[in-house]
């Protein structure tokens, strides 16, 4: 008889306490709840610039596809680079399936250089009660989105934290997976 085991992923919950095993200059970054955008601009004492590396629909890997239940296998994928100073802090990508950007959620599909944050962190935006959905992973060079970043940025450490949430906007799902970059512990996290 053949053991079936459930695959284990490199994500996990930030309540896990798996938090605790990332270092902890990182760990106010990786567990914030706020906008991570406004967190930085915050810090850094001016606006972020976007840099847009990718906007364009694509099939999601499994990994992802289980925030949908499966059900999703093609959706607006949208990468960016948050910077300071044209210098990269932060690499993120947003998975929007149609059915989230449909009706009056379409604001999330004409976002140009504007951080998605934005959107989701409106002053005008209802806030659900219920807690997002965070998980955080310690990425290296065997990881998928490690080669996926260093594809699009270059100067990478070996290895990189990441945190990615499941947002709802008027009730529709939204995944964004962030990626911290080096430069952005020049700036302190408890601004």
């Amino acid at each position: 008889m053949t053991r079936r085991r459930r695959l284990r992923s490199l994500w996990n919950r930030v309540d896990s306490g798996e938090i605790h095993q990332a270092p902890r200059k990182w760990q106010p970054w990786l567990s914030d709840t706020g906008s991570l955008t406004q967190k930085i601009e915050r810090v850094i004492g001016r606006k972020l610039e976007v840099q847009v590396l990718r906007d364009c629909h694509q099939n999601l890997n499994s990994d992802e596809s289980r925030y949908f239940h499966f059900q999703t296998k093609r959706c607006r994928i949208r990468e960016v680079l948050l910077c300071a100073d044209g210098t990269p802090l932060v690499m993120a990508r947003s998975v929007i399936p149609g059915f989230s950007s449909s009706g009056s959620n379409q604001a999330v599909l004409r976002l140009g250089r504007k951080p998605l944050g934005a959107v989701l962190f409106s002053k005008t935006r209802k806030r659900s009660k219920k807690k997002a959905l965070r998980e955080i992973a310690h990425l290296n060079k065997r990881n998928a989105q490690w080669q996926q970043c260093h594809r699009k940025y270059e100067k990478l450490p070996s290895t990189l934290w990441a945190r990615r949430t499941l947002y709802k906007l008027k009730g529709r799902p939204l995944l964004v997976c962030e990626i911290f970059l080096p430069e952005l512990l020049k700036y302190s996290a408890t601004a």
